[in-house]
């Protein structure tokens, strides 16, 4: 499934199994996040288009291409002592963490950086520590409820991104005054959700 991906991509967008598939700009990269990923023993499994990594049937890493980037993403990454300040964080979501790549020297020059934060991961969710999450205050807008009820795909896209990326639209959707405004903003980015993306993806 995962030699699929690398060849298709995540297929969740309407570039999947084209040149223009972004994946496709990142397979050296991902490969090698691929090998080492595998080399700590972790489970491989396909999983929102994606591949993800379990210990256990607990998900603990992913590998998976921006259009910016090559990426390893650390579902508990917000836990990780990170002593050499590569984790990033996207957006508002709160738990994970990724590292970018950009090219393949980059991924080989942090190898063994790398390793200690898997194997961190995994020790991480064998002991069972668990992320205290902040509760999502912000309501839904009425312009974004009515643009589902009138694209159900588009609602299936939104619901299938991380919460945080929800988060971070439904601020943004919501601040402007006007209802026409609303509309506009989720009118232009409604590309960018059926894509996958989240408002400050690459």
């Amino acid at each position: 499934m995962v030699d699929k991906y690398l060849v298709d991509g995540c297929m969740r967008c309407k570039y999947g199994g084209t040149p223009k598939c972004k994946v496709l700009n990142w397979v050296g990269e991902l490969k090698l996040l691929r090998t080492l990923v595998l080399s700590t023993g972790l489970s491989e499994e396909i999983k929102w288009g994606m591949p993800v990594y379990t210990y256990n049937g607990k998900n603990i890493v992913t590998i998976n291409a921006l259009k910016a980037s090559a990426n390893i993403g650390f579902f508990k990454g917000v836990l990780i002592k990170d002593e050499h300040k590569l984790l990033q964080q996207q957006g508002n979501i709160q738990s994970s963490r990724i590292i970018r790549f950009t090219e393949i020297k980059q991924i080989v020059e942090v190898k063994d950086k790398l390793l200690a934060y898997i194997n961190e991961a995994i020790q991480l969710e064998i002991s069972g520590k668990k992320i205290t999450y902040k509760k999502n205050p912000e309501p839904i807008p009425e312009e974004l409820t009515n643009a589902f009820k009138q694209d159900s795909a588009f609602k299936k896209a939104f619901y299938s991104l991380t919460p945080g990326r929800q988060r971070g639209y439904i601020i943004y959707f919501s601040q402007p005054k006007q209802s026409l405004t609303r509309i506009g903003r989720i009118e232009k980015l409604k590309s960018r959700i059926l894509d996958g993306l989240g408002m400050n993806d690459k």
